[in-house]
């Protein structure tokens, strides 16, 4: 397929003098519209396919929810909460292939038995100080199989993939609330929050510049750097968490060391996502969570800059959103689905070749660290305290 898809965009380009048809394409879209996460329409005209990766899981839960990172903190307790989606066999470890050995998991295709977490989010009341678990709306995974002169292959299992920073506070250095994910266009900027809201309001205050309040995106502004300002009310679609993931690997670094072993793809001159020599072109992931933020809508009165929402690192920003993987799929079921499927939003489990099937088991992970839910705390679990924007 990418052969086809290179073949594609060179006949494409091949009227232009100067500058490749789709060049300009290409840098843009990974820009979110309104209604979806990137510009689908410039992404297929670049030759891109992709599938949505779902999940079967109880109203309002992920498979795990708890202090538990087996990538940051691996045989202990995290620093702050997280909420997991994928296979059972998830533990405090994860050494190599240990996830192929799940006996289930709670993703829609059977043969990916990896995990993926997040942060969660807590409510903090702004008349009593207390926090609680803002509960999972749903979660989704992009699987995009983006334009490119590389083979795109699986993921080879016990892979650890982090994109994100839990450390930080700052707004971005480009001073913008847009993605930036080309790293030779300077820092890579890969998560923003998205807020549909009734009536297309700010959800950012203008000219903000991060130091008091999340900055918008310039070409969206449902979406941005940080948390919105305002409730984002739109019908089934409250606060979402949107992460990319790197999607070049070296294998020269190996599975384990996440800190240095993942990049992003440099746009070529043919406006192509490729990725360095010797390195290995895998599925570019895209999170996006979706939290019941309505629950709490008349438990706080917005003022165009203060919002009551905080990452379970106490952080008040949302500058440090991150997400986490470690790869469990069976290698040959994912090559299927990079060389034969482009299921788009219908879903990875309408692919029409998919070994293993699709899977409808909602698939619990026992917590080694569980949260406490549904009850109102004095302190986030880990005792984290509040951080930016205020304190």
């Amino acid at each position: 397929m990418y052969i086809f898809k290179s073949l594609l965009f060179t006949c494409l380009a091949s009227s232009a003098t100067a500058t490749p048809l789709l060049s300009a394409a290409s840098a843009n879209y990974w820009t979110a519209t309104a209604e979806k996460p990137f510009n689908e329409r410039l992404f297929k005209a670049a030759g891109g396919t992709f599938a949505v990766l779902r999940f079967n899981q109880l109203p309002g839960r992920f498979s795990a929810e708890g202090r538990m990172d087996p990538i940051v903190s691996p045989g202990t307790n995290s620093s702050h909460s997280h909420g997991i989606m994928g296979g059972n066999a998830f533990d405090l470890t994860i050494d190599s292939d240990q996830l192929l050995s799940s006996t289930c998991t709670n993703a829609k295709v059977t043969n990916d038995k990896s995990n993926y977490w997040v942060p969660q989010i807590w409510f903090h009341s702004p008349e009593t100080g207390k926090f609680k678990q803002v509960p999972l709306y749903y979660m989704n995974v992009y699987y995009f199989f983006e334009p490119t002169n590389d083979e795109i292959m699986p993921f080879p299992p016990g892979l650890k993939i982090i994109s994100g920073d839990a450390m930080k506070r700052t707004p971005p250095s480009s001073g913008t609330g847009a993605l930036q994910l080309d790293p030779s266009k300077g820092e890579i900027q890969a998560i923003q929050w998205t807020c549909p809201a009734n009536g297309n309001p700010d959800r950012y205050p203008v000219g903000s510049d991060g130091s008091e309040a999340g900055i918008a995106d310039p070409v969206n502004k449902g979406a941005g750097a940080g948390f919105p300002s305002i409730n984002c009310d739109g019908l089934y679609s409250p606060l979402r968490q949107d992460i990319h993931m790197p999607s070049c690997y070296n294998p020269e670094v190996g599975l384990d060391d996440y800190m240095n072993n993942m990049a992003f793809p440099t746009t070529g001159w043919d406006g192509m996502q490729d990725c360095p020599p010797g390195w290995i072109h895998v599925p570019h992931m895209f999170y996006e969570v979706y939290y019941d933020t309505q629950q709490f809508a008349n438990q706080w009165t917005p003022n165009g800059r203060d919002q009551p929402f905080v990452l379970a690192n106490g952080d008040r920003t949302g500058f440090s959103s991150h997400a986490d993987f470690v790869a469990g799929w069976d290698e040959e079921t994912l090559k299927t689905i990079i060389d034969t499927c482009n299921a788009e939003h219908e879903g990875m489990e309408h692919c029409p070749i998919l070994p293993g099937g699709a899977n409808t088991d909602i698939c619990g992970i026992e917590s080694a660290y569980p949260n406490p839910t549904d009850e109102w705390l004095d302190q986030l679990p880990g005792d984290n305290p509040l951080h930016g924007w205020g304190y």
